[in-house]
């Protein structure tokens, strides 16, 4: 029987990926120049742009001459625009970063007269089952996905029980591009819609497009063609989402699943991404934080005056959380571009709360909490003057920042002064309200050695140059890495080099908090770890401190428990979820041999930490910009470090088809200073979320 095949023009816009923005935007005038003149000399009926608006906004600024043009083709419905600020990754986004760029970019969509949107998620590295949520709380209520689909599932499906399409073959599809006769790109989209159709009923979803691509000029000439060669099996007319979306409706109640999409087996979705240029994942979400921060602040001040500026700032964030920006594959002058504007964000963060203290009176021994419960816990606060009272962990050079933000005043040479840290405890702090910082006392339980590092609830001990944390063994280890950007892959024969304490040192002891340094020696570098505990607190703070000097490895902070590893809760979103894993799985023995496969592994994305159950005595951990774990037999391991050297390796054995560029990028090698922090805790669910309460709070001093 003949099928109806609704095809749509769209492209994939990568605003950076093997090429910065700039050059990338270049061929964008270009491209979408040519879809504006093919729209309004009606030589194609509509055009999709890809789901989102930063793209639309990149054009704009070079050709506001057509804004006109393209606001007529919106109300037309001759071409759709958002939901979506920009298609960020769904991993490594929080729910507020992901909620923001709905709202951004369905403000944007409806200013140009766009009110249609699908939640277009083509190209993201698998699916989190929350987004599904965040789109029904802005009004969206279908969904088009492709990363990430098991082989049972068919094109349409109730995802977390909202009408979603899923794009079996992908929206790569470039055939009526390819420079070959009209009869040999028929057969070739035979072979394509054949298998569309085993997932599908007599309609069929076609995209057609690809990465930056612009639309053939003679697109309907060429379909006409392939249709009467195709007539027996398939026709084709061109169309959009909504029009497939309509014609399958009662195909969703078929095939149901409450899961993430983040199977492997028929389409990659590059987990080696989430440790991939670790520096951009830990500037990232001190950027998304500190920008949650300073909109509590504004919200609770009413300063509607810098409502723009944080808008701004967002969208530079959103624009950094694109998926081959924040997954650290592509050039290094695009991760470059990423680091200046992640500095500029928490520049203008900094820079707002500096204003909103000076402007409300604070001085430098006051505390605002802004979380919306009363805040316990130890707090940092900086000084140009020595207080009594107060425990002095730290000393530098600089200046007043209340000196800094004061319009009437100009720092001179004088002003440049010692600035001290002091830490101290303080409880029940109402939120919203503005409490000066007293000197708290309070009996201290901390115990430190060269050795041992404690006190009540929680201890570090040293044995025969072993680390043991309440009796779990911590190590670092290091494994050969043949991967590239997109993914990690191990030698067949390494089982990896596990650092040795070399020595340890106490370099801070007070009543309030203790410092121990302990160096571990690889087979190349040094990592100090600085083991930071607090009086009376439930949690460690691990600093890693270190030069690389060597290329292609992977570095794991590795937790070993009693028993197998099964189940693991891990933040997504901001709620743990769990995952379920194979921990006699080993990805060594399991490296593909066949073209067009992606390994599966026992790796999976987090983004600010995870809980595994050990005998009943919950482990946890707190990360900042850590954003992937893995699972094998009773470990855990967590990569601090990964050093590849191409966006794609051709000769990756963990991926046998290339998923880009093979352009070498020494930047990813992280060679030279590297730093890593995370937080370990044992305890229940509810320790987790204390412990994330404490790491990020939301407390201005």
């Amino acid at each position: 029987m003949k099928k109806h095949v609704i095809a749509y023009l769209h492209t994939h816009w990568d605003r950076e990926w093997y090429r910065e923005f700039e050059i990338f935007r270049l061929r964008l005038l270009r491209v979408f120049d040519n879809v504006l003149d093919l729209l309004s000399k009606n030589k194609i009926p509509c055009f999709y742009f890809d789901g989102q608006v930063s793209a639309l906004e990149d054009y704009l600024e070079m050709r506001p001459e057509n804004q006109e043009l393209i606001e007529g083709l919106i109300r037309h419905k001759k071409l759709y625009i958002g939901p979506f600020y920009c298609l960020v990754d769904e991993f490594l986004t929080d729910k507020t970063c992901f909620s923001k760029n709905l709202e951004l970019g369905i403000k944007t969509a409806q200013k140009y007269g766009c009110n249609e949107f699908i939640g277009y998620l083509a190209d993201t590295f698998g699916h989190s089952k929350n987004v599904v949520d965040l789109l029904r709380e802005h009004g969206v209520d279908k969904c088009v996905v492709w990363r990430g689909c098991s082989d049972d599932i068919p094109s349409e499906f109730k995802w977390c029980g909202m009408d979603t399409v899923n794009l079996v073959r992908g929206y790569f599809n470039d055939i009526f591009s390819v420079k070959t006769d009209i009869e040999t790109k028929a057969q070739m989209l035979k072979k394509e819609l054949d298998l569309i159709s085993q997932k599908s009923g007599k309609y069929l979803l076609l995209p057609i497009g690809a990465d930056h691509l612009g639309v053939e000029p003679d697109i309907v000439e060429q379909i006409s063609q392939i249709n009467d060669i195709l007539k027996e099996d398939y026709y084709i007319t061109l169309g959009s989402p909504f029009d497939y979306f309509k014609r399958v409706e009662d195909r969703f109640s078929e095939y149901r699943t409450n899961d993430e999409l983040r199977d492997n087996s028929k389409t990659f979705t590059l987990q080696g991404c989430y440790s991939s240029r670790l520096d951009l994942k830990k500037l990232n979400v001190e950027c998304t934080y500190k920008l949650d921060l300073v909109s509590r602040f504004v919200k609770q001040q009413r300063e509607n005056k810098y409502d723009l500026l944080i808008e701004y700032a967002y969208k530079m964030l959103l624009r950094n959380q694109a998926h081959d920006s924040i997954c650290g594959c592509s050039t290094d002058d695009v991760h470059r571009e990423n680091i200046i504007r992640y500095k500029k964000i928490a520049q203008i963060a900094d820079g707002i709360i500096d204003e909103l203290k000076l402007t409300i009176g604070f001085d430098q021994k006051r505390i605002l909490n802004l979380s919306g419960i009363p805040y316990t816990g130890m707090i940092e606060f900086d000084s140009t003057e020595e207080l009594d009272g107060y425990e002095k962990v730290s000393q530098r050079k600089g200046f007043n920042k209340y000196l800094l933000a004061d319009t009437q005043k100009i720092p001179i040479t004088e002003d440049y002064t010692n600035v001290y840290t002091y830490v101290t405890p303080v409880a029940n702090v109402e939120s919203g309200e503005v409490e000066y910082i007293l000197p708290y006392y309070m009996k201290s339980d901390l115990v430190i050695s060269n050795t041992v590092i404690e006190n009540n609830n929680i201890s570090l001990k040293i044995k025969e140059k072993q680390i043991y944390i309440n009796g779990i063994r911590f190590s670092l280890k290091d494994f050969k890495d043949l991967g590239d950007s997109y993914n990690n892959a191990p030698d067949a024969d390494d089982m990896g080099i596990e650092y040795e304490v070399l020595r340890t040192k106490v370099v801070l002891d007070t009543k309030t908090r203790a410092i121990m340094k302990i160096d571990l020696e690889g087979a190349w570098d040094v990592v100090s770890l600085y083991v930071s505990l607090d009086n009376h607190s439930a949690f460690y703070k691990f600093k890693f401190d270190w030069e690389n000097t060597k290329k292609n490895h992977i570095l794991c902070a590795n937790f070993e428990l009693r028993e197998p590893i099964f189940e693991v809760y891990s933040e997504d979103m901001n709620t743990l979820i769990k995952r379920s894993f194979e921990p006699n799985y080993d990805i060594r023995k399991n490296l593909p041999k066949e073209k067009g496969i992606e390994v599966k592994t026992n790796t999976a994305p987090m983004q600010r930490g995870l809980l595994v159950d050990e005998e009943g005595n919950n482990i946890g951990v707190v990360t900042k910009g850590l954003t992937q774990y893995e699972v094998f037999e009773n470990n855990i391991m967590i990569p601090i470090l990964r050093a590849t050297g191409q966006i794609s390796n051709p000769k990756n054995p963990a991926r046998t088809t290339p998923a880009g560029p093979p352009l070498e990028v020494h930047d990813l090698q992280m060679i030279g200073h590297n730093t890593a922090e995370m937080y370990v805790f044992f305890g229940n669910e509810n320790a987790f979320y204390d412990t994330l309460s404490q790491v990020y709070n939301y407390v201005i001093v």
